[in-house]
């Protein structure tokens, strides 16, 4: 029996077990919202509802409780005046920041970037999905920017921005970037807070959801990028986002923004007509959870011995299996964050994702890392291994390895007859 003929008969035992695995998204399990059961009961009487003064029950303090911005003052290393707390979706923020931006501009600008005609934003890849899904929605034109092992490529960003009035911004995820894991190096920081674009409007997107998000005992180091754009004059450039959303509920987490106090004073007055305040209730609740950073990063702690072991599991059975032997497969060893990007020969992700999913296996759709769904290689494959119990993980990682091992062959199989790729 050849190669081929044997990862067949593989994949076919692995079809008959009827597997329903899930590693599409990013999502917490289980076991990590277990872990904030506390949060639920901490405001269980009138007198809890108290902070700083403030009746968190009424109306009011747009910008966010006191004790709300100093959790994002712990995480962000950021002053409380810079930071405003939302919601519960950094998401939620960027696309209204976005919209603002569409319908009235930002601080200096001439006119809102609707009026401007086509307006673009740099986009590096691979990249998060729900970034892209902003600019299609309002109509920006995205330009791609490769992803380099120190953040994007700021050759190709310095060279754009500086030409090219019609780009108004960049999104970035600068520490344990979705999905390579790649943190900025403290070079690549610098280099955006030096930025001098035609555009006077242009805006970086800083979107740092995986600030606090380490999985080893030696994790990423992640510059401030306000405090050094303070010392180049460009802090109006730049908004910085978070979330807790990945620490306690995500879906009734906090959110928030920081941004130089010019643009958090003209947000705030922008948010007035949108709302009389965000859910300070909420607000408080985390608050109380985590009075100090050395509380937060405590709970992270167990967080990172929930998922750590996933990704041990996923990254052991590649290793096991000499997935980065097989020419043209590349995977990434994240110090953090939640995904593990895996590069195949051109021509092949799509495939592996049909595979996958035959087997039981739903991966995140192929293309979904680039602008439009569409990777011009075909290549790229977004990893989430959180969400499934440790056990579906083992079980889900050898179903991938035989998926990427078969799709590899069947594309050496068909070189050899001179058809192509599949």
């Amino acid at each position: 029996m050849n190669n081929h003929a044997q990862l067949l008969k593989e994949y076919e035992e692995y079809k008959s077990m009827g597997l329903k695995l899930d590693m599409t998204r990013g999502k917490p399990s289980k076991e990590q919202l277990d872990i904030m059961e506390e949060l639920l009961g901490v405001l269980s009487k009138k007198e809890d509802c108290i902070s700083d003064g403030i009746d968190c029950r009424n109306y009011g303090i747009l910008d966010g409780i006191p004790a709300a911005k100093r959790i994002f003052s712990d995480i962000l290393g950021i002053p409380t005046e810079k930071i405003i707390v939302g919601g519960n979706s950094s998401l939620n923020l960027m696309y209204d920041t976005v919209a603002r931006a569409m319908l009235s501009g930002v601080a200096g600008s001439d006119k809102p970037w609707s009026k401007h005609g086509k307006i673009s934003f740099l986009c590096p890849v691979p990249g998060y999905d729900r970034h892209f899904a902003i600019c299609q929605y309002f109509g920006i034109h995205m330009i791609k920017v490769p992803m380099t092992p120190e953040g994007p490529d700021m050759d190709l960003v310095e060279k754009l921005v500086g030409e090219d009035d019609t780009i108004k911004g960049i999104w970035c995820v600068p520490k344990y970037a979705n999905p390579t894991g790649i943190t900025y190096s403290a070079e690549t920081v610098r280099r955006f807070a030096a930025l001098k674009p035609k555009a006077k409007d242009f805006r970086v997107f800083w979107d740092n959801a995986y600030a606090i998000h380490d999985l080893t005992d030696t994790p990423d180091r992640l510059d401030d990028i306000l405090s050094i754009a303070a010392e180049y004059g460009s802090e109006d450039m730049f908004f910085e986002f978070t979330s807790t959303s990945k620490i306690s509920f995500p879906g009734s987490g906090l959110a928030a923004i920081a941004s130089s106090e010019k643009n958090i004073k003209r947000i705030t007055k922008e948010l007035a007509y949108q709302t009389i305040g965000f859910d300070k209730l909420n607000q408080l609740r985390h608050a109380k959870l985590f009075p100090d950073k050395a509380a937060i990063m405590n709970h992270m702690a167990r967080h990172r011995a929930l998922i750590k072991p996933k990704f041990d599991a996923v990254i052991e059975e590649f290793d096991r299996q000499g997935i980065e032997e097989l020419q043209g497969v590349s995977f990434t060893r994240p110090n953090g964050g939640y995904f593990i990007s895996l590069d195949l020969p051109d021509g092949c992700a799509k495939r592996l994702v049909k595979l996958a999913s035959d087997a039981g296996l739903a991966l995140t759709s192929a293309g979904a890392t680039f602008p439009y769904g569409m990777d011009p290689h075909d290549s790229n494959i977004r990893i989430a291994p959180t969400f499934p119990p440790l056990e579906d993980i083992k079980t889900a990682a050898k179903v991938l390895c035989c998926c990427i091992k078969l799709v590899v062959c069947e594309r050496e199989e068909a070189g050899k007859q001179g058809n192509g790729i599949l």
